[in-house]
């Protein structure tokens, strides 16, 4: 089935919903990015600005994805990091809108958090462009709720 331009795989994640599930926990915009593959537009999330000590975690399911030690401002309008939290993600080839990406997505419920690009800085030399949307931020010293 395709969705915004990418092919749903049939994928089986530890976390599972349906979509109506899905929609009673998440905003409708949230909804539209992790389940539809969708973007948010740059510079509209809060979480550009977040630069206290803690943890990025997955906004539908709570799983750990980034601390917040390896966010940067890449000068996107989305959140950047160059390395993400061991398990904390995987990823798979994008190959909508006519171009080859590596989109990330939530290792526990496959949520769509955005892709990631060979042009970050050291060490990885990655850059995690996520979607804040597809983000929690957990301040140090607090739980994540997964």
């Amino acid at each position: 089935m395709s969705i915004f331009g990418k092919t749903k795989t049939a994928e089986n994640f530890p976390v599972e919903k349906t979509d109506a599930e899905w929609r009673e926990v998440l905003s409708p915009e949230a909804f539209r990015v992790l389940r539809g593959h969708g973007t948010e537009r740059p510079g509209t999330s809060p979480l550009n600005g977040e630069k206290r000590p803690g943890i990025f975690a997955c906004a539908g399911c709570g799983h750990e994805l980034f601390d917040a030690g390896t966010k940067f401002e890449s000068g996107t309008g989305w959140p950047s990091f160059f390395r993400p939290l061991p398990g904390g993600i995987a990823t798979t080839t994008d190959r909508s809108f006519f171009m080859t990406r590596t989109e990330v997505h939530c290792a526990q419920c496959g949520g769509h958090l955005g892709h990631v690009f060979p042009d970050g800085p050291p060490p990885t030399g990655e850059r995690y462009c996520m979607n804040g949307v597809s983000l929690a931020f957990v301040p140090a010293g607090q739980p994540a709720a997964e």
